[in-house]
């Protein structure tokens, strides 16, 4: 998924623990095949080839679960969260690599194919239809925060109860006993931490931001993070930080989050059970802060 991907776990049998975890990476290499939209090759670009065709196509169970997720994800954020975006995506890591801001009818022509309600699915045989020509499929908000938990579910069925998968900032864990997973947050705009740091034990937590990845023009931002509705790179200089009870969830609350308004994230993320938001926001250079009411339960006293 274009990420660094890092396992933390405690094991009494160093033998065991080598193997368990090469078989990890094994797990996390072949889902990489069926998701990465940077693979030519991969179950979701030759997804993506058929967009626009009458027919429906099967779909392996790992590909259907994590669209079906999408889909749902898209629906309880009012689009906020839309994983057809891919087409607008590839204009902006275009843009972030040659400084050069997408031509306004490339851009139009690209939104055009944007529209989670055009990914049709055929529960009975698992099989999924793209109705819009073109349309591209890109799971880089949901993917990472989801392998990030396959893999620690992977360890506690091989008996591995304290674990932190890190999947390019997605974290998802478990752990056993007292205390926890002492997770820091970086400040907005910043590589400086909080001062107080989150402890966590099953749960997971993502951060968007637009902290390494953005671009400006004429000293205004340009987040890596687009809005469904509009195909322009995020403006606001923000932080998202999102607890959650899984990673896929964290992952995408944390994106859906970024593009809404401050008042609308919190509205989410209170129809959501047992999930907390932290807003961090850069105005007039100072940083504004926003929090769902049972996000200060999980820094350390």
């Amino acid at each position: 998924m274009g990420s660094p991907f890092n396992i933390t776990v405690y094991a009494n049998d160093s033998i065991q623990i080598k193997e368990v975890t090469k078989q990890a990476y094994l797990l996390v290499d072949s889902l990489n095949l069926i998701y990465s939209d940077y693979l030519e090759n991969s179950e979701l670009s030759k997804l993506s080839t058929k967009a626009g065709q009458k027919s429906f196509t099967q779909v392996t169970p790992a590909l259907w679960d994590i669209l079906q997720k999408s889909v749902q994800a898209s629906l309880k954020s009012n689009g906020a969260f839309d994983i057809s975006i891919g087409r607008v995506v590839k204009l902006w890591r275009k843009t972030r690599k040659d400084k050069i801001l997408p031509q306004p009818i490339v851009l139009q022509e690209a939104i055009k194919t944007v529209g989670y309600r055009a990914i049709q699915m055929n529960p009975a045989n698992k099989s999924v239809r793209l109705s819009k020509p073109n349309t591209l499929l890109d799971l880089g908000g949901i993917a990472k925060g989801y392998i990030a938990q396959v893999v620690v579910d992977f360890y506690r069925e091989k008996g591995f109860k304290k674990v932190l998968v890190d999947a390019g900032g997605d974290l998802a864990m478990s752990w056993e006993g007292t205390s926890g997973w002492k997770i820091g947050i970086n400040v907005p705009n910043s590589e400086e931490l909080l001062q107080r740091y989150l402890v966590l034990q099953n749960q997971a937590v993502a951060t968007s931001g637009d902290m390494y990845q953005y671009v400006t023009f004429n000293g205004k931002y340009y987040s890596h993070i687009v809005n469904p509705a509009t195909g322009m790179g995020l403006t606001e200089r923000k932080n998202v930080t999102v607890i959650a009870p899984d990673g896929a969830t964290a992952d995408w609350l944390a994106t859906a989050c970024s593009v809404l308004s401050t008042k609308k994230a919190l509205k989410l993320i209170k129809s959501m059970p047992n999930c907390e938001v932290m807003i961090a926001e850069i105005k007039d250079e100072k940083i504004l802060k926003w929090q769902s009411k049972g996000f200060d339960a999980y820094f350390a006293q």
